[in-house]
C-alpha cells in the first residue's frame, strides 16, 4: 500500500514542476527573444515481484511481474524555434531572420560573454554599441574607420571584440542618429558629409543550442553540452540575415501552454486522489487491527 502513496507523491512533485514550467512560459509570452521550455517525464525504477521465465517443452514463458514506483522529471528542454518578428520602426532594433545569436559582453577585468536573440541596441555615452537592457557591449569585428564606398570589405577573421563609434573622427563630430546596421551586420555612421564603416556584427552558433544555459535577461551562457561558440558573419554557417526595425518576440504558444496547464492540473488532482485513497485504506486497516 505504501507504494501507491509514494507513487502519488512523485506524481504531485512532477506535476508541480510541469506547472512551474508552464507558468514561466506564460509569464514570458510578451518577453522579446524568450525561448519556452517543456518538462519531459520518465518512470522511476520498477519493483520486480517475480522475474520472467523462459518457455519450456511443457509450458510457455512467463513475463516479469513489476510494479512501478512513480514518475520523475527526465529533462526540462529549451525550445529554440524562432519567435515571430515584431515591427518597432526603430533602426537599431534587429531581428535575425534565421539561425545564430548576438554575442554580448559584460564589464570588468574578466567580462563574461553571453548570447541573445534580442537585437535591441544603442550607442552609449562612450560610443560603445550596447544592448538597451543592461548595457552589455555587442561583439563584432572592429576595424579602423574607413570611408564607406558601398563595398563590404570588413575582415571577419580573429576573435570578435567590442565596437566603438567615437564622438569625433578626424576632428569631425558624429552626426546624431546616423548609426545604422545593414542586413549583413555592417556598422556605419556619418561624420559631417562622410559615411564611415566601423566593423561588422559577429554571430554565434552552437553544435547544440538546446544545451545553452539561461542566465536571465533573455541571455544564454555556453555550457558543457552546448559546445563552444563558433563566430561567423551573416549568411554563413546557418546564420540568418538581419532585418532592421524589428525584434524577435517570444516563441511561447499560448494555446499549447493552456492545454498543458489543464492536463497538468488534472494530473495533479488525480495524484492527490491516489494519496487520499491510499490514506483511507491504511486508516481502514488500522481500524480493523483495533477491532
Amino acid at each position: 500500500m505504501l507504494r501507491s502513496l509514494y507513487s502519488g507523491v512523485s506524481g504531485l512533485k512532477s506535476m508541480q514542476t510541469d506547472l512551474d514550467v508552464v507558468a514561466n512560459n506564460i509569464s514570458n509570452v510578451n518577453t522579446p527573444g524568450f525561448k519556452s521550455s517543456r518538462a519531459m517525464f520518465q518512470d522511476m525504477v520498477s519493483q520486480t515481484i517475480s522475474g520472467a521465465t523462459a518457455p519450456s517443452q511443457t509450458s510457455g514463458g512467463i513475463n516479469p511481474e513489476q510494479i512501478g514506483l512513480g514518475t520523475q522529471i527526465g529533462s526540462i528542454d529549451t525550445i529554440t524555434t524562432n519567435g515571430a518578428p515584431k515591427s518597432t520602426g526603430r533602426s537599431l532594433d534587429l531581428y535575425i531572420n534565421g539561425g545564430g545569436y548576438f554575442a554580448v559582453q559584460g564589464t570588468g577585468t574578466n567580462p563574461q560573454t553571453y548570447y541573445t536573440r534580442v537585437g535591441a541596441f544603442e550607442r552609449d555615452g562612450d560610443g560603445n554599441l550596447v544592448t538597451t537592457s543592461g548595457g552589455m557591449k555587442v561583439l563584432g569585428w572592429n576595424q579602423t574607420p574607413t570611408v564607406y564606398n558601398g563595398t563590404d570589405n570588413i575582415s571577419t577573421t580573429g576573435t570578435p571584440t567590442t565596437i566603438n563609434i567615437p564622438s569625433t573622427l578626424n576632428g569631425v563630430q558624429y552626426s546624431a542618429g546616423s548609426l545604422s546596421i545593414d542586413q549583413n551586420g555592417l556598422i556605419t555612421a556619418t561624420y559631417g558629409n562622410q559615411k564611415y564603416a566601423f566593423g561588422k556584427i559577429a554571430f554565434a552558433s552552437f553544435t547544440n543550442p538546446e544545451g545553452l544555459e539561461k542566465v536571465g535577461d533573455t541571455q544564454f551562457a555556453a555550457s558543457a553540452n552546448s559546445g563552444a561558440a563558433q563566430y561567423s558573419p551573416s549568411g554563413s554557417n546557418g546564420i540568418g540575415s538581419l532585418v532592421s526595425g524589428e525584434l524577435e518576440m517570444s516563441n511561447v504558444d499560448l494555446s499549447s501552454e493552456f492545454t498543458e496547464m489543464i492536463i497538468a492540473n488534472r494530473a495533479y488532482q488525480a495524484n492527490a486522489k491516489v494519496i487520499t485513497t491510499s490514506d483511507e485504506v491504511l486508516q481502514d486497516l488500522t481500524n480493523l487491527s483495533r477491532s
